[in-house]
Protein backbone atom coordinates (compact mmCIF):
# COMPACT_ATOMS: atom_id res chain seq x y z
CA UNK A 1 0.00 0.00 0.00
CA UNK A 2 1.69 3.16 -1.27
CA UNK A 3 0.45 5.77 1.25
CA UNK A 4 -0.98 3.60 4.02
CA UNK A 5 2.48 2.41 5.03
CA UNK A 6 4.27 5.76 4.81
CA UNK A 7 5.27 7.75 7.91
CA UNK A 8 3.50 10.91 9.08
CA UNK A 9 4.81 13.56 11.47
CA UNK A 10 2.60 15.46 13.92
CA UNK A 11 4.71 18.09 15.66
CA UNK A 12 7.52 16.11 17.33
CA UNK A 13 5.71 12.79 16.86
CA UNK A 14 6.46 10.48 13.91
CA UNK A 15 4.01 7.70 13.06
CA UNK A 16 5.29 4.68 11.14
CA UNK A 17 2.09 4.37 9.09
CA UNK A 18 -1.31 5.99 8.53
CA UNK A 19 -3.44 3.60 10.61
CA UNK A 20 -4.84 4.77 13.92
CA UNK A 21 -6.66 2.85 16.65
CA UNK A 22 -9.42 5.27 17.66
CA UNK A 23 -10.64 5.52 21.25
CA UNK A 24 -13.15 2.81 22.13
CA UNK A 25 -14.65 2.25 25.57
CA UNK A 26 -13.87 -1.40 26.31
CA UNK A 27 -15.12 -1.32 29.94
CA UNK A 28 -12.06 -2.94 31.48
CA UNK A 29 -11.39 -0.47 34.29
CA UNK A 30 -12.38 -1.35 37.85
CA UNK A 31 -15.31 0.01 39.84
CA UNK A 32 -13.09 2.81 41.16
CA UNK A 33 -12.29 3.83 37.56
CA UNK A 34 -8.68 2.72 37.78
CA UNK A 35 -6.49 0.83 35.31
CA UNK A 36 -6.59 -2.97 35.60
CA UNK A 37 -4.29 -5.77 34.44
CA UNK A 38 -7.00 -6.74 31.95
CA UNK A 39 -6.93 -3.26 30.39
CA UNK A 40 -3.13 -3.21 30.20
CA UNK A 41 -3.22 -6.60 28.47
CA UNK A 42 -5.76 -5.27 25.95
CA UNK A 43 -3.50 -2.39 24.92
CA UNK A 44 -0.45 -4.68 24.94
CA UNK A 45 -2.20 -6.92 22.41
CA UNK A 46 -3.25 -4.02 20.17
CA UNK A 47 0.21 -2.45 20.15
CA UNK A 48 1.89 -5.82 19.53
CA UNK A 49 -0.27 -6.46 16.47
CA UNK A 50 1.96 -4.22 14.33
CA UNK A 51 -1.10 -2.71 12.63
CA UNK A 52 -1.12 0.76 14.19
CA UNK A 53 1.03 3.81 13.73
CA UNK A 54 -0.83 5.53 16.58
CA UNK A 55 -3.13 4.41 19.39
CA UNK A 56 -5.67 6.71 21.07
CA UNK A 57 -6.88 5.29 24.36
CA UNK A 58 -10.49 5.33 25.51
CA UNK A 59 -12.06 8.42 27.04
CA UNK A 60 -11.11 9.23 30.63
CA UNK A 61 -13.30 11.57 32.68
CA UNK A 62 -11.78 14.85 33.88
CA UNK A 63 -14.31 15.65 36.64
CA UNK A 64 -16.24 13.35 39.02
CA UNK A 65 -19.64 14.55 37.74
CA UNK A 66 -18.45 14.02 34.15
CA UNK A 67 -18.14 10.23 34.35
CA UNK A 68 -20.06 8.64 31.47
CA UNK A 69 -20.41 5.06 32.73
CA UNK A 70 -19.32 2.55 35.32
CA UNK A 71 -15.70 1.36 35.01
CA UNK A 72 -14.79 4.28 32.77
CA UNK A 73 -11.22 5.37 33.47
CA UNK A 74 -10.56 8.47 35.54
CA UNK A 75 -7.92 11.12 34.89
CA UNK A 76 -9.46 13.42 37.50
CA UNK A 77 -7.06 12.49 40.35
CA UNK A 78 -3.31 12.63 40.76
CA UNK A 79 -3.52 9.03 41.96
CA UNK A 80 -4.63 8.04 38.43
CA UNK A 81 -1.21 8.84 36.96
CA UNK A 82 0.52 5.60 37.94
CA UNK A 83 -2.16 3.44 36.31
CA UNK A 84 -2.16 5.50 33.13
CA UNK A 85 1.61 5.22 33.07
CA UNK A 86 1.24 1.44 32.82
CA UNK A 87 -0.80 1.84 29.63
CA UNK A 88 1.70 4.25 28.07
CA UNK A 89 4.62 1.98 28.91
CA UNK A 90 3.08 -1.20 27.52
CA UNK A 91 2.21 0.51 24.24
CA UNK A 92 5.64 2.18 23.96
CA UNK A 93 7.23 -1.25 24.50
CA UNK A 94 6.16 -2.06 20.94
CA UNK A 95 7.39 1.21 19.47
CA UNK A 96 3.92 2.71 19.04
CA UNK A 97 3.07 6.27 20.14
CA UNK A 98 -0.08 6.79 22.21
CA UNK A 99 -2.48 9.64 22.88
CA UNK A 100 -4.96 9.70 25.77
CA UNK A 101 -8.49 11.00 25.23
CA UNK A 102 -10.03 13.17 27.97
CA UNK A 103 -13.72 13.89 28.32
CA UNK A 104 -16.61 15.23 30.37
CA UNK A 105 -20.02 13.61 29.85
CA UNK A 106 -21.99 16.74 30.72
CA UNK A 107 -25.73 16.12 30.59
CA UNK A 108 -25.10 12.57 29.35
CA UNK A 109 -23.93 11.51 32.83
CA UNK A 110 -26.22 9.55 35.13
CA UNK A 111 -26.82 10.22 38.80
CA UNK A 112 -26.78 6.49 39.51
CA UNK A 113 -23.17 6.31 38.31
CA UNK A 114 -21.68 9.57 39.61
CA UNK A 115 -23.98 10.21 42.61
CA UNK A 116 -23.74 13.86 41.54
CA UNK A 117 -25.91 16.29 39.60
CA UNK A 118 -25.25 16.11 35.84
CA UNK A 119 -24.25 19.45 34.31
CA UNK A 120 -25.18 20.60 30.81
CA UNK A 121 -25.23 23.74 28.67
CA UNK A 122 -29.00 24.23 28.78
CA UNK A 123 -30.68 21.51 30.82
CA UNK A 124 -31.40 19.62 27.57
CA UNK A 125 -30.87 15.86 27.24
CA UNK A 126 -28.45 14.38 24.75
CA UNK A 127 -30.50 11.96 22.63
CA UNK A 128 -30.71 8.60 24.39
CA UNK A 129 -28.22 9.50 27.15
CA UNK A 130 -28.45 10.66 30.76
CA UNK A 131 -31.31 10.17 33.21
CA UNK A 132 -34.49 9.85 31.13
CA UNK A 133 -36.80 11.10 33.88
CA UNK A 134 -34.70 13.99 35.27
CA UNK A 135 -33.23 16.96 33.43
CA UNK A 136 -29.56 17.82 33.92
CA UNK A 137 -28.66 21.06 35.67
CA UNK A 138 -27.55 24.13 33.71
CA UNK A 139 -23.89 25.06 34.04
CA UNK A 140 -22.99 28.39 35.59
CA UNK A 141 -20.03 30.38 34.22
CA UNK A 142 -18.15 29.60 37.42
CA UNK A 143 -18.68 25.87 36.95
CA UNK A 144 -17.52 26.20 33.35
CA UNK A 145 -14.31 27.87 34.50
CA UNK A 146 -13.73 25.01 36.91
CA UNK A 147 -14.36 22.33 34.23
CA UNK A 148 -11.96 24.04 31.82
CA UNK A 149 -9.32 23.84 34.54
CA UNK A 150 -10.26 20.19 35.14
CA UNK A 151 -9.52 19.48 31.46
CA UNK A 152 -6.19 21.28 31.80
CA UNK A 153 -5.26 19.37 34.96
CA UNK A 154 -6.20 16.09 33.27
CA UNK A 155 -3.98 16.94 30.30
CA UNK A 156 -1.10 17.63 32.68
CA UNK A 157 -1.59 14.18 34.25
CA UNK A 158 -1.65 12.56 30.80
CA UNK A 159 1.65 14.24 29.96
CA UNK A 160 3.20 13.25 33.29
CA UNK A 161 2.09 9.64 32.72
CA UNK A 162 4.22 9.51 29.58
CA UNK A 163 1.65 9.76 26.80
CA UNK A 164 2.77 11.32 23.54
CA UNK A 165 -0.23 13.63 23.29
CA UNK A 166 -3.74 14.31 24.53
CA UNK A 167 -7.08 14.26 22.73
CA UNK A 168 -10.02 16.47 23.71
CA UNK A 169 -13.37 14.73 23.18
CA UNK A 170 -15.88 17.04 21.50
CA UNK A 171 -18.11 14.42 19.88
CA UNK A 172 -20.68 11.72 20.59
CA UNK A 173 -23.17 13.87 22.53
CA UNK A 174 -20.84 14.56 25.46
CA UNK A 175 -20.31 17.97 27.09
CA UNK A 176 -18.25 19.84 24.49
CA UNK A 177 -20.40 18.37 21.73
CA UNK A 178 -23.48 19.55 23.65
CA UNK A 179 -22.09 23.09 23.52
CA UNK A 180 -21.41 22.85 19.78
CA UNK A 181 -24.90 21.65 18.82
CA UNK A 182 -27.82 24.09 18.46
CA UNK A 183 -30.09 21.26 19.62
CA UNK A 184 -28.53 21.02 23.08
CA UNK A 185 -27.07 24.53 23.47
CA UNK A 186 -29.94 26.97 23.98
CA UNK A 187 -28.02 29.36 26.20
CA UNK A 188 -28.58 33.09 25.84
CA UNK A 189 -25.31 34.24 27.38
CA UNK A 190 -21.81 34.41 25.88
CA UNK A 191 -21.61 30.62 25.61
CA UNK A 192 -24.61 29.95 23.40
CA UNK A 193 -26.49 31.29 20.44
CA UNK A 194 -27.58 30.64 16.90
CA UNK A 195 -24.09 30.86 15.39
CA UNK A 196 -21.28 28.35 15.62
CA UNK A 197 -18.91 31.13 16.68
CA UNK A 198 -21.01 31.67 19.81
CA UNK A 199 -21.40 27.98 20.60
CA UNK A 200 -17.64 27.49 20.19
CA UNK A 201 -16.73 29.84 23.02
CA UNK A 202 -16.58 27.27 25.83
CA UNK A 203 -14.94 24.44 23.80
CA UNK A 204 -12.28 26.95 22.70
CA UNK A 205 -11.82 28.01 26.31
CA UNK A 206 -11.13 24.37 27.19
CA UNK A 207 -8.71 24.06 24.28
CA UNK A 208 -6.83 27.19 25.37
CA UNK A 209 -6.58 25.94 28.96
CA UNK A 210 -5.18 22.59 27.79
CA UNK A 211 -2.68 24.23 25.43
CA UNK A 212 -1.47 26.62 28.12
CA UNK A 213 -0.90 23.71 30.49
CA UNK A 214 0.88 21.24 28.19
CA UNK A 215 2.97 23.85 26.36
CA UNK A 216 3.39 24.72 22.68
CA UNK A 217 5.17 21.53 21.54
CA UNK A 218 2.90 18.84 22.99
CA UNK A 219 0.47 17.38 20.41
CA UNK A 220 -3.24 18.03 21.03
CA UNK A 221 -5.83 16.10 19.04
CA UNK A 222 -9.57 16.78 18.85
CA UNK A 223 -12.36 14.26 18.34
CA UNK A 224 -14.78 16.54 16.53
CA UNK A 225 -18.48 15.72 16.39
CA UNK A 226 -18.89 17.38 13.04
CA UNK A 227 -22.58 16.95 12.25
CA UNK A 228 -25.56 15.78 14.28
CA UNK A 229 -27.45 14.42 11.24
CA UNK A 230 -30.64 15.47 13.02
CA UNK A 231 -33.18 18.18 12.11
CA UNK A 232 -31.91 21.50 13.44
CA UNK A 233 -28.43 20.16 14.14
CA UNK A 234 -25.02 21.28 12.97
CA UNK A 235 -24.47 21.67 9.24
CA UNK A 236 -21.35 20.62 7.29
CA UNK A 237 -20.44 24.28 6.78
CA UNK A 238 -20.65 24.93 10.55
CA UNK A 239 -18.49 21.87 11.21
CA UNK A 240 -15.82 23.20 8.83
CA UNK A 241 -16.00 26.58 10.57
CA UNK A 242 -15.53 24.90 13.94
CA UNK A 243 -12.53 22.91 12.71
CA UNK A 244 -10.79 26.06 11.51
CA UNK A 245 -11.42 27.79 14.83
CA UNK A 246 -10.00 24.82 16.73
CA UNK A 247 -6.96 24.74 14.44
CA UNK A 248 -6.35 28.42 15.10
CA UNK A 249 -6.54 27.61 18.83
CA UNK A 250 -3.76 25.05 18.55
CA UNK A 251 -5.29 21.69 17.61
CA UNK A 252 -2.71 19.54 15.79
CA UNK A 253 -4.84 16.56 14.70
CA UNK A 254 -8.54 16.14 13.89
CA UNK A 255 -10.47 12.88 14.25
CA UNK A 256 -13.86 13.56 12.66
CA UNK A 257 -16.86 11.64 13.96
CA UNK A 258 -20.55 12.19 14.67
CA UNK A 259 -22.12 14.72 16.98
CA UNK A 260 -25.42 13.89 18.67
CA UNK A 261 -25.62 10.78 16.44
CA UNK A 262 -22.53 9.34 18.22
CA UNK A 263 -20.06 7.39 16.05
CA UNK A 264 -22.71 6.26 13.58
CA UNK A 265 -24.29 8.10 10.66
CA UNK A 266 -28.02 7.31 10.28
CA UNK A 267 -28.78 5.43 7.10
CA UNK A 268 -25.12 4.87 6.20
CA UNK A 269 -22.94 1.80 6.63
CA UNK A 270 -20.63 2.16 3.65
CA UNK A 271 -16.86 2.38 3.99
CA UNK A 272 -15.86 5.83 5.20
CA UNK A 273 -19.39 7.02 5.91
CA UNK A 274 -18.11 10.34 7.27
CA UNK A 275 -15.93 10.88 4.18
CA UNK A 276 -17.90 13.77 2.65
CA UNK A 277 -17.72 15.68 5.93
CA UNK A 278 -14.01 14.90 6.32
CA UNK A 279 -13.33 16.21 2.80
CA UNK A 280 -15.13 19.47 3.55
CA UNK A 281 -13.29 19.96 6.83
CA UNK A 282 -9.90 19.13 5.30
CA UNK A 283 -10.55 21.53 2.41
CA UNK A 284 -11.48 24.32 4.83
CA UNK A 285 -8.38 23.69 6.93
CA UNK A 286 -6.21 23.80 3.81
CA UNK A 287 -7.49 27.29 2.95
CA UNK A 288 -6.33 28.89 6.20
CA UNK A 289 -3.92 31.58 5.12
CA UNK A 290 -0.29 30.89 6.00
CA UNK A 291 -1.15 27.96 8.27
CA UNK A 292 -0.03 24.36 8.08
CA UNK A 293 -2.70 21.75 7.40
CA UNK A 294 -3.33 19.62 10.51
CA UNK A 295 -3.74 15.91 9.65
CA UNK A 296 -7.33 14.71 9.51
CA UNK A 297 -8.52 11.20 10.42
CA UNK A 298 -11.32 9.30 8.66
CA UNK A 299 -13.08 6.55 10.64
CA UNK A 300 -16.26 4.59 10.09
CA UNK A 301 -17.03 1.43 8.12
CA UNK A 302 -13.61 0.85 6.56
CA UNK A 303 -12.91 -2.89 6.46
CA UNK A 304 -9.98 -3.41 4.08
CA UNK A 305 -6.55 -1.96 3.39
CA UNK A 306 -7.55 -1.21 -0.20
CA UNK A 307 -10.50 0.89 1.01
CA UNK A 308 -8.22 2.75 3.39
CA UNK A 309 -5.61 3.38 0.68
CA UNK A 310 -8.23 4.78 -1.68
CA UNK A 311 -9.29 7.44 0.83
CA UNK A 312 -5.65 8.44 1.33
CA UNK A 313 -4.89 8.53 -2.39
CA UNK A 314 -7.85 10.76 -3.27
CA UNK A 315 -6.96 13.25 -0.52
CA UNK A 316 -9.99 12.62 1.66
CA UNK A 317 -7.90 12.10 4.80
CA UNK A 318 -4.36 11.79 6.12
CA UNK A 319 -4.97 8.93 8.55
CA UNK A 320 -7.45 6.07 8.75
CA UNK A 321 -9.08 5.00 12.00
CA UNK A 322 -9.79 1.28 12.41
CA UNK A 323 -11.88 0.39 15.42
CA UNK A 324 -14.81 -2.00 15.28
CA UNK A 325 -13.32 -4.06 12.44
CA UNK A 326 -10.27 -4.74 14.61
CA UNK A 327 -12.39 -5.71 17.61
CA UNK A 328 -14.65 -7.87 15.43
CA UNK A 329 -11.81 -9.47 13.49
CA UNK A 330 -13.15 -8.35 10.08
CA UNK A 331 -10.12 -6.25 8.97
CA UNK A 332 -8.50 -7.48 5.74
CA UNK A 333 -4.99 -6.42 4.80
CA UNK A 334 -5.66 -6.51 1.08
Amino acid sequence: MKILNTPLTIKNLTLKNRILLPPMAVVKGDMESRVTDELVAYYDEKAASGIFGLIVTEHCFVSPEGQASERQLSVSRDSDISGLQRIAEVIHKHGVPVIAQINHAGGAAKRGVTHLEPLSPSGVHSPGLGDPDLDPAILTPEEMDRIAEDFAAAAARVKEAGFDGVEIHAAHAYLLCQFLSPITNLREDLYGGKTMAERLRFPLMVTAAVRKTVGPDYPISLRLGACDYLPGGNTPAEAAEAACAFADAGIDLFDVSGGLCYYRRPGHKEAGYFSDQVREIRAALAKRAGAALPPVVLTGGIQTASEAEAFLEDGTADLIGLGRCILNGTWKES
